[in-house]
């Protein structure tokens, strides 16, 4: 079984395949139609998909209104420039300020949202910046997210 950073790795990867391979159309779904995982040859049976868990993310940061041109953030005002080592700290500034204003929302999703979301935004404007170390760095940096998503019982289980 992949470890927690292994599974982030995988799916950020799916993510940013996704978000490369974009031709405009809107297909959007990386799922695929059986829902099963691809599985290799004398691999145990895993519900793990990282393809499906990408899809899930895409999902929420798709859902995720905000307007980053408008709101103010000095680390997010950075990362517009393309200094993305400021990345996380957006991610995490604009969260809690979302948070506070919304206390019905949960931290966690609030910044899994908020962070595929900006790199979608990011990477529209300067995609040689954005590289899948920088949110798989965010991810498994937050400790809080990462025990969220565990007590869900792990990334497969995020949207049940």
């Amino acid at each position: 079984m992949a470890t927690f950073e292994e599974q982030t790795e995988c799916i950020v990867e799916a993510l940013f395949f996704d978000l490369l391979g974009e031709d405009g159309s809107d297909c959007r779904s990386l799922e695929t139609d059986s829902g099963d995982p691809v599985q290799s040859a004398g691999e145990p049976p895993t519900r793990f998909d990282p393809v499906v868990v990408a899809s899930r993310l895409r999902q929420m940061g798709d859902q995720c209104n905000v307007d980053f041109e408008k709101v103010s953030s000095e680390a997010l005002a950075e990362v517009l420039k393309g200094k993305m080592e400021k990345f996380g700290a957006a991610v995490d500034s604009l969260s809690r300020s979302w948070c506070n204003r919304n206390p019905e929302l949960v931290y966690e999703r609030v910044f899994l949202a908020i962070s595929v979301k900006l790199l979608m935004h990011v990477s529209k404007k300067v995609l040689s910046m954005v590289q899948p170390s920088q949110l798989i760095n965010v991810i498994n940096g937050n400790s809080q997210v990462r025990s969220y998503i565990e007590a869900c019982g792990g990334w497969e289980n995020l949207d049940n």
